[in-house]
């Protein structure tokens, strides 16, 4: 086959090192590497095969759907889901042995009827909400929730398996939310215990948490963006200050170039004007492949070695770059962003550019993008 016009290119052995170095920085915690929404744009299937060949004891994913898809492809493994709306059916999942999270008591009755349609226990996770006012039980119904999870562990309903919460200002290390929310935390447990419950599995940390905040690793530790090998917390420093290599490249090739006199407007709305004369290079990627209109006039790439600007507003098919006194011609490479190791623009850069973060540069990659797989078990 002939090389895709734009491709996203996921190194397995930099997922596969991305994982060992963060159970390394857990021990003794288990690490949970987390795959949800399509492994965050690597490939959700062949990042959980990597993951687990790596050492990963977990795998997290937020829908039911996903942890499906993940046992339908083979996986065997200990697998937590923990999103879903009310009046999802619950036996499939029970059945498949994938361990779920009740938010609320009405949502633990849901898990309880799906339990006893298989006739089978409901591995059990319980989530409280410490301070992010997302998902999690309300502090208020805390002890309702625990109460009729025991009750129901009693009657063979369910097997209290976690406790967990998530952090919402991790990526700030000295923000005081951090000390609340593990105090918070201490105290939910605490009327776990006081209800007869002993789960085995005690999980606060994410990402950031788990390069940061020790304190807040116990039995297991939740990782996402950090197994792609992308910073959680920039401002602390870049992937390779924690040991983590990024694991995405985004490349594509010219698909024209064209020579331009000074004075000229470029893409929709002429937001810029030539200010000499220029050679413009037409990449074919746009905002349909998830490339930020935010990141317009803004972002750079890399051609023939050199970083390019990207000119004009992104289109949803392509976007256009000043290719200065290159001689770069239809057909080259251009890397949009990667490990930055041969001076490509990062994932990081991108989003500064793009007034976002990282996470989002990622995960929304998709639409026409072809996306292959070097290293590892491809």
């Amino acid at each position: 086959m002939s090389r895709p016009d734009a491709e996203a290119v996921v190194d397995l052995d930099a997922i596969a090192h991305n994982t060992a170095r963060l159970q390394q920085i857990a021990t003794p915690a288990a690490l949970m590497v987390v795959v949800k929404a399509d492994g965050y744009g690597h490939g959700m299937l062949a990042v959980a095969r990597t993951a687990r060949a790596a050492g990963a004891d977990w795998l997290g994913v937020a829908l039911p759907d996903e942890a499906l898809a993940l046992r339908a492809a083979g996986d065997t493994g200990p697998l937590l889901c923990w999103l879903a709306a009310p009046g999802r059916g619950y036996a499939p999942v029970v059945d498949a042995g994938i361990d779920v999270t009740a938010s609320s008591p009405v949502q633990l009755d849901e898990i309880a009827a799906g339990a006893a349609d298989t006739g089978r226990p409901a591995r059990l996770h319980l989530k409280i909400d410490t301070g992010l006012s997302r998902n999690g039980c309300p502090p208020r119904q805390w002890p309702q929730l625990v109460e009729a999870a025991a009750q129901l562990q009693r009657a063979g309903r369910v097997e209290v398996v976690g406790v967990w919460s998530h952090l919402a200002c991790a990526d700030e290390p000295d923000h005081p939310a951090n000390d609340a929310q593990e105090d918070a935390f201490d105290r939910a447990l605490d009327a776990v215990r006081a209800a007869g419950l002993h789960p085995p599995l005690v999980h606060l940390a994410n990402s950031p948490a788990t390069l940061t905040r020790p304190s807040s690793h116990r039995d297991l530790v939740r990782v996402g963006l950090a197994a792609y090998g992308l910073s959680p917390v920039p401002g602390i420093g870049p992937p390779q200050h924690f040991g983590l290599r990024p694991a995405l490249t985004l490349r594509a090739r010219l698909a024209a170039v064209r020579q331009v006199p000074a004075g000229v407007g470029v893409s929709y709305g002429h937001t810029h004007v030539t200010s000499r004369p220029a050679r413009l290079g037409l990449v074919p990627v746009g905002y349909g492949e998830g490339i930020a209109v935010t990141a317009s006039n803004a972002a750079q790439v890399q051609v023939d070695g050199r970083r390019c600007p990207q000119v004009g507003r992104v289109c949803m098919d392509q976007f256009v770059v000043d290719l200065g006194a290159g001689a770069a011609e239809p057909g080259d490479e251009v890397v949009l962003f990667g490990p930055g190791d041969h001076g490509e623009p990062t994932a990081q850069d991108w989003a500064t550019a793009g007034g976002t973060i990282v996470y989002e540069v990622v995960t929304r990659l998709g639409g026409r993008l072809h996306r292959s797989y070097v290293g590892g078990d491809r």
